[in-house]
């Protein structure tokens, strides 16, 4: 009898994400196994429990998906689960916390695809607002941005400590030139707005960050992406199944992209990632770079 195919779901936070569930099922493994409020130090234990109870051909049926809200420590998961293999006893692992890889991955080449399709150009030189900036969608958006040459900034509403915060702490760990800027007040946003080519929304679900004034603003403003499937629209004018259409109050001609259309390519990726691991027959190693590969592929 062939042996299934086994995939250990592990997160930091109390509940596994029904969405990871779904998606590892839908993606072709047999049964996924939750763990739940695991600790950094517990992943290199529970990767050699995988690895060595199946023998040299079941770990190519075997592999470890890593969860949670916090996208450093679920890269540091990642390199901890690596750092524990003992080939030829090695499984694959994929790490996507709360989604925001795919999500990130998606939303950032989205929106690299309508700047070539409208503008001929990519993400260098280009002055990017990530509103939100301090979640995990947003930093992760954040750090995509940057290595893709833009120039990232994280806004948050909370104010300039707390966006500097973020973006130093991915500088130190990730190697990018992230700032901060304070999105507290109307004044700060127009301010920023007017030096902005592209905005991701990244903030919470149901909250409006940008008003169709605070929009206007943006006489240079390329593309507008918002992940916000909530009503009230994260930005103005931009609607959840908008695909490269222009944004309507925009003075610049700005092009949205909206939550479904984000959606759409995040669930490719997540979806294809999880095959990926499924069926390659050997180790796979997946985090945000890797999810930011397939996004690329899926809008080319």
């Amino acid at each position: 009898m062939s042996k299934p195919y086994l995939l250990h779901m592990i997160t930091a936070a109390k509940n596994l994400s029904p969405f990871d569930v779904n998606m590892a099922y839908d993606a072709g493994w047999s049964a996924c196994i939750p763990y739940t409020q695991v600790t950094l130090e517990e992943i290199p234990g529970l990767t050699q429990d995988a690895i060595f109870s199946r023998g040299p051909k079941g770990v190519a049926r075997t592999g470890i998906f890593l969860g949670g809200r916090d996208v450093h420590l679920a890269l540091e998961m990642l390199a901890a689960a690596r750092a524990a293999m003992v080939p030829p006893f090695e499984v694959s692992v994929f790490a996507d916390p709360s989604g925001a890889f795919t999500t990130a991955a998606a939303m950032v080449a989205g929106a690299e695809g309508c700047l070539r399709g409208s503008h001929g150009s990519g993400l260098a030189a280009s002055r990017c607002l990530i509103f939100g900036g301090t979640g995990p969608v947003g930093s992760a958006a954040a750090i995509l941005a940057a290595r893709a040459g833009a120039d990232a900034v994280i806004v948050s509403h909370l104010g300039l400590v707390r966006a500097e915060e973020t973006a130093r702490l991915c500088n130190q760990r990730y190697g990018v030139r992230l700032s901060g800027a304070d999105g507290s007040s109307d004044a700060h946003i127009r301010d920023l707005m007017a030096g902005a080519d592209l905005i991701f929304n990244a903030a919470a679900a149901g909250v409006q960050v940008l008003s169709a004034d605070q929009l206007g603003a943006g006489r240079r403003l390329k593309v507008a992406c918002d992940v916000n499937a909530v009503p009230p629209a994260g930005i103005a004018g931009v609607g959840v199944m908008d695909n490269g259409v222009p944004v309507p109050g925009s003075t610049s001609g700005a092009l949205g992209l909206g939550a479904l259309a984000i959606g759409n390519i995040k669930y490719k990726v997540q979806q294809g990632l999880l095959r990926q691991m499924h069926e390659a027959g050997s180790p796979q190693y997946l985090g945000l770079d890797e999810a930011f590969e397939a996004a690329r592929r899926h809008v080319d």
